[in-house]
């Protein structure tokens, strides 16, 4: 195996939602995570925002796979590897 694949296979994944494609070729991401409250128990959700590269045509409420990346701006580190579920 050679160092590249190596290196790609420790880049982070994760699934979020489209709520934006106003700017060229960025999707705006909301990432949500859930865990337990550590004295209650209670589930609690955090969400954050992040800017991914979007060529592969993503649009608004899809279910899309991110993937970390080079810096490929001011606010892009992150890619759109594939939309999971198209919008209804």
């Amino acid at each position: 195996m050679t160092e590249g694949t190596v290196d790609r296979a420790r880049r982070k994944v994760r699934t979020g939602v489209v709520t934006s494609t106003k700017m060229q070729k960025t999707a705006t991401v909301l990432l949500s995570r859930q865990f337990a409250y550590p004295l209650y128990g209670k589930q609690i959700t955090r969400t954050k925002k992040v800017h991914a590269h979007n060529e592969t045509d993503a649009k608004v409420g899809d279910t899309v796979r991110i993937m970390e990346t080079r810096p490929l701006s001011k606010t892009k580190r992150w890619r759109v590897v594939e939309v999971v579920t198209r919008a209804k």
